[in-house]
C-alpha cells in the first residue's frame, strides 16, 4: 500500500517559498549549485540504492507524546522518538523550557538561555555535592595531580597546543566556585557567631 507524501505530516512549520526558484536561476545565482544532482557526478552515486518498500513506509511509529518535553517552536510536534532518561528539573529546567518555548533555534537568545540553564544546573550540582556526605574533590577530579607525572613542561610548550590561550583561566573556573563557596560559609559562620 503506497502512501501519498502529502499525507505524511512534517514537523517543520516554516514556510517554503512558492513557486520554488528555477534551477537555472539558482545555478546562475549560486556558484556550484546543483553539482550533485546527477548521480553519475556523485562519488557515492554508484552505491546509492533506494528501497521502494522502505520509501513507502513513511513516518516511524511515534512515542507517546509527553507534554512536559521541550520542543522547538519550528516543529509542529515532537520527533517520533525522543529521550526520556534526563528529564528537565528545577530552575535550569525552567530556563531551558523557556528557551524552547519562546525563541527559535536560529536565535542567539535560544542558545544563550540553554548555556545559562546548563551553568545553573552545574552550580546546583556543586551545591548538592557540598551538602552530601561525599563532596566533589576538585584536586583529584580535575586531573591536576597527573600534570606532575606526565611530562608537564614538555607536553605544554613547543607543541602548538591551542589550550595555552586559556590556561590562565582554568584555575579560576575550577577553583573559583570552591573559593566562593568557602568564603560564603565563613561569612555565614561569622554572622552566626556574632549574633550569639
Amino acid at each position: 500500500m503506497s502512501t501519498n507524501s502529502a499525507d505524511i505530516p512534517t514537523p517543520y512549520t516554516a514556510s517554503v517559498p512558492r513557486p520554488a526558484p528555477d534551477r537555472a536561476a539558482l545555478r546562475a545565482r549560486i556558484p556550484g549549485w546543483g553539482v550533485d544532482l546527477d548521480p553519475a557526478d556523485r562519488p557515492s552515486g554508484t552505491v546509492e540504492r533506494i528501497d521502494p518498500a522502505a520509501a513507502d513506509r513513511g513516518m516511524p511509529p511515534r512515542q507517546a507524546d509527553d507534554p512536559g518535553r521541550e520542543r522547538s517552536i519550528e516543529h509542529a510536534f515532537l520527533t517520533p522518538v525522543y529521550g526520556t532518561a534526563q528529564p528537565l528539573h528545577g530552575l535550569s529546567g525552567h530556563i531551558r523550557r523557556w528557551a524552547y518555548a519562546r525563541f527559535s533555534e536560529g536565535r542567539v537568545a535560544h542558545w544563550l538561555l540553554l548555556v545559562a540553564g546548563d551553568r545553573v544546573d552545574a552550580v546546583g550540582a556543586h551545591v548538592r555535592s557540598l551538602a552530601s556526605a561525599h563532596p566533589d574533590n576538585p584536586i583529584t577530579e580535575t586531573g591536576v595531580l597527573s600534570e606532575t607525572r606526565r611530562r608537564p613542561i614538555r607536553s605544554r610548550f613547543g607543541r602548538g597546543r591551542i589550550d595555552q590561550r586559556h590556561t590562565w583561566l582554568d584555575p579560576l573556573l575550577v577553583a573559583g566556585p570552591w573559593v566562593l563557596a568557602g568564603w560564603l560559609v565563613l561569612r555565614g559562620a561569622r554572622r552566626v557567631l556574632r549574633r550569639r
